[in-house]
C-alpha cells in the first residue's frame, strides 16, 4: 500500500526532525529540520538508527530511499548541539580557555552516535538510496555517500567541511573518499574543504547521477522501485563482495565469489530467475 510521503507518525510529525513514510516496498525516510538546513543533532542521529533497525526487521521493506526537506540535505553537525558546542565568552563570542569544557568530546559524540549510525547504514539487509536535494556538507556528505547509490538534484553540492573548523572528515569519510575518486582527489576535497557541484561529483565518480532538480524525486523513487522488485539477498550480498574485494588478493576475491554463489545458488530467488527466464515470465522475487 502506497502512502506517498505521508508520514508514519502521529499529528505534528510536520516538526518531527525526521519523517518516515513508505511507498509500496520502499521506506522513505526524509531528514526534516528545513530551518537548520537538516543538521544533525544526537536526537536526529539517533531516530535515523532506529528507523533503519525498524526498516531492517521490516519483512515488507525491500529497498530504503532516504532525502531531506527543504533547500538542503543535510549541513552536517549542529554545532549548536549542547554535545559538540565549545564554550564561549558571552561577550566576546570567542572560546573561553578559562572553563573546562564540558562533555565536549567530539570522539564520544562519534564513538555514541556516528560510527554505530554509519555501521547501520552499511550493513542494512536492503539496498539504500539517497537523493541530495541540496547541499550536502560535513558528516552528512559522508552519511549520503554511505548509501548504495547517491542521486543528486543539479544545484546539489558536496563539501567535505571539516578542515575549515580544525578537523577530519567523519562518519566514513576517510574510508569512502579515497575509495570512491582516489588519493588526490580525496585529499583535495578534504584538505580543502571547497564545494563540489554535483555535475562534477558525477563526473568523479563520487556519485551515480546528477539529474534535474525537478527530477530527482521522481528519479530517486523509481531507482528505489525498481531495486525493490529485484533479488534483494543478491543485491546486498553485491554490495559486501565489492566492500570486501577492495582489501582482498584476486585470487581470495575469486573464492568469496564461489562461497557466495554456493549460497546465492540454493535460495528462492536463484530459482525462480532461472525458472521465469525459460519461461519467458517475469520473475517475483522473494528472498531478504
Amino acid at each position: 500500500m502506497s502512502t506517498a510521503h505521508t508520514p508514519a507518525t502521529t499529528p505534528g510529525a510536520d516538526e518531527a526532525p525526521l519523517l518516515i513514510s513508505t511507498e509500496g516496498a520502499v521506506r522513505v525516510l526524509t531528514l526534516n529540520r528545513p530551518q537548520a538546513l537538516n543538521a544533525f543533532t544526537t536526537g536526529l542521529l539517533g531516530q535515523i538508527r532506529v528507523a533503519l533497525d525498524d526498516a531492517a526487521s521490516d519483512a515488507n521493506v525491500r529497498a530504503v530511499l532516504i532525502t531531506g526537506a527543504g533547500r538542503a540535505f543535510c549541513a552536517g553537525q549542529d554545532l549548536s548541539d549542547p554535545h559538540i558546542k565549545p564554550e564561549f565568552d558571552e561577550h566576546s563570542g570567542e572560546v573561553d580557555t578559562t572553563r573546562k569544557p564540558k562533555a565536549k568530546d567530539i570522539g564520544n559524540l562519534l564513538d555514541h552516535y556516528y560510527i554505530p549510525l554509519a555501521l547501520r547504514l552499511r550493513s542494512m539487509p536492503v539496498p539504500t538510496i539517497c537523493a541530495v536535494n541540496g547541499v550536502a556538507a560535513g558528516a552528512g556528505a559522508n552519511f549520503a555517500l554511505g548509501c548504495d547509490l547517491v542521486l543528486a538534484g543539479q544545484s546539489a553540492s558536496f563539501i567535505q567541511a571539516f578542515s575549515k573548523i580544525g578537523l577530519v572528515p567523519d562518519c566514513g569519510g576517510t574510508w569512502l573518499l579515497t575509495r570512491l575518486v582516489g588519493r588526490a582527489r580525496a585529499l583535495q576535497l578534504a584538505l580543502l574543504g571547497d564545494k563540489l557541484p554535483a555535475e562534477q561529483a558525477q563526473q568523479w565518480g563520487l556519485i551515480a547521477r546528477c539529474v534535474a532538480d525537478a527530477d530527482l524525486m521522481s528519479e530517486a523513487m523509481a531507482t528505489a522501485q525498481k531495486l525493490s522488485k529485484m533479488p534483494t539477498r543478491a543485491l546486498v550480498q553485491t554490495r559486501q563482495a565489492l566492500d570486501a574485494s577492495m582489501d582482498l588478493e584476486f585470487e581470495d576475491a575469486l573464492k568469496l565469489e564461489a562461497r557466495l554463489q554456493s549460497q546465492l545458488g540454493y535460495a528462492h530467488d536463484y530459482l525462480e530467475g532461472a525458472a521465469s527466464f525459460l519461461s519467458k515470465r517475469a520473475p517475483v522475487f522473494k528472498d531478504r
